[in-house]
């Protein structure tokens, strides 16, 4: 659920915190993708849809489209709604693309 401490001056939720959302999901797809540690280095492409109002419940879904020698592309998708339930709508689509570490931190094979 989205807090008043998430609010930007319109009321609605701030685009920062959205993001910060995106990227815990992106990073939680790519860690299970690539069976270990991964890192984002790009957003390829970030779209608010819809506000997304303070007091809503925020739901990020993801896939990974692709997958390279190293790096995958993720696909999210964030819906908000009511906390009672009903209908969801899409607030805000992006395209991640994250690449999975070694131990040193350095560029791995995603297996």
């Amino acid at each position: 659920m989205t807090l008043p401490s998430e609010a930007n001056l319109n009321g609605g939720v701030f685009g920062g915190w959205i993001m910060a959302e995106l990227d815990k999901a992106a990073g939680l797809l790519g860690m299970r993708r690539a069976k270990g540690a991964c890192a984002t280095v790009a957003v390829e492409n970030l779209r608010f849809v819809a506000a997304l109002k303070v007091g809503e419940e925020f739901s990020v879904y993801g896939q990974v489209e692709s997958v390279g020698r190293s790096s995958m592309r993720l696909k999210l998708d964030g819906f908000a709604g009511s906390p009672a339930g009903g209908e969801r709508r899409r607030v805000v689509e992006a395209l991640f693309v994250s690449v999975a570490l070694d131990e040193a931190g350095r560029a791995r094979p995603v297996p």
